[in-house]
């Protein structure tokens, strides 16, 4: 039994973002890392799963430029009852964007720095048309984030 705890909440509403989600529970379950890894919705998730989790990655889609609204719901259920509990706990975002994906990075960043949560790395910005490689980049930012808490870098 492994102690330490993957978090992925993904907002996953169409067959693309769909294989991100899947993307990111495959790249953290790699046969070489052994954590826990948990894949939500951002419905599903409650307090308790981010109380329990090492470390969280976070999936949403952009808006009219900004998280889509389930994902900010998960931010607005979770934020208080995590606040004093899980600060410095390492974070990673990828924003599947139509656009640009500025604003929802910037909302998600001002979120999260009230957490005090550790960005691992810049936000992976997934934008305009949807290419495959999207998948594999996903993939490798979660196996990445996941190593990492294995280790005990982040």
């Amino acid at each position: 039994m492994t102690s330490q705890t993957l978090l992925i909440v993904a907002h996953a509403p169409s067959p693309n973002t769909k294989k991100l989600a899947q993307a990111a529970y495959n790249g953290a379950n790699h046969p070489d890392i052994d954590i826990n890894v948990v894949l939500k919705s951002p419905q599903e998730t409650q307090p308790e799963d981010v109380l329990a989790a090492d470390a969280l990655l976070l999936g949403t889609t952009e808006n009219l430029a900004y998280m889509a609204g389930l994902t900010k719901d998960f931010f607005d259920r979770c934020y208080y009852p995590v606040l004093e509990k899980k600060q410095g706990m390492p974070f990673a975002l990828y924003i599947r964007a139509g656009e640009d994906g500025t604003g929802t990075k910037r909302a998600i960043q001002t979120i999260t720095t009230g957490l005090r949560w550790s960005w691992i790395q810049e936000a992976l910005i997934l934008q305009g048309d949807w290419q495959d490689e999207f998948t594999e980049q996903v993939e490798e930012l979660a196996m990445t984030l996941a190593a990492g808490v294995e280790a005990g870098i982040y």
